[in-house]
């Protein structure tokens, strides 16, 4: 797997996005990414006491809970909008999704149940279609690895509030 990781990646990033092709393989390497995305959010709610959901490390940040909201909601939001699928199934949001453990899981855990469902539902033919990603023409296919970057660099921020409270964050793996 590893190896088909290296080997797709530095064809992505060698060839020029509208006209790079993957294998079909590939979209099992992106089913990969998406769980390994839930896995460690998820481990971020557990991990952080509920009383700290609302704290942030500085005045400009979003706080813990807003931060993960964010980085899960991308996929929503890039995949009804850019990408054309259905949005059914994903929880709105209240104060319970901000404020407690339950509420911030229901809400991950739908999306990723959604992103699952999407991704595995897209044709060859849909992935390879070119779609614009705030004005960058890229093929569908493409737009799934920059969901991935996208949360892991979001959800990566929150270290910090870890560090603040003298917690480590959950471990991180890459596969």
């Amino acid at each position: 797997m590893r190896s088909v990781l290296v080997a797709t990646c530095a064809l992505a990033f060698a060839v020029p996005a509208a006209r790079a092709q993957m294998p079909e393989s590939y979209r099992d390497v992106q089913l990969s990414a998406l769980r390994l995305q839930r896995t460690m959010l998820v481990s971020m709610v557990d991990s952080m006491p509920e009383r700290l959901y609302t704290d942030r490390t500085t005045p400009e940040q979003r706080d813990f809970a807003h931060q993960l909201h964010h980085a899960a909601g991308a996929i929503g939001f890039i995949g009804t909008r850019v990408m054309g699928a259905a949005a059914a199934g994903i929880p709105d949001t209240n104060a319970t999704t901000f404020t407690t453990r339950a509420g911030l899981k229901q809400y991950i855990n739908a999306l990723y149940d959604w992103a699952e469902t999407t991704h595995r539902a897209q044709t060859p033919a849909q992935r390879a279609e070119s779609v614009s990603l705030f004005g960058t023409e890229m093929p569908r296919w493409k737009i799934w690895d920059e969901i991935h970057m996208h949360t892991v660099w979001t959800a990566g921020q929150v270290v910090a509030n870890f560090r603040k409270h003298g917690m480590a964050p959950p471990g991180f793996g890459f596969f």
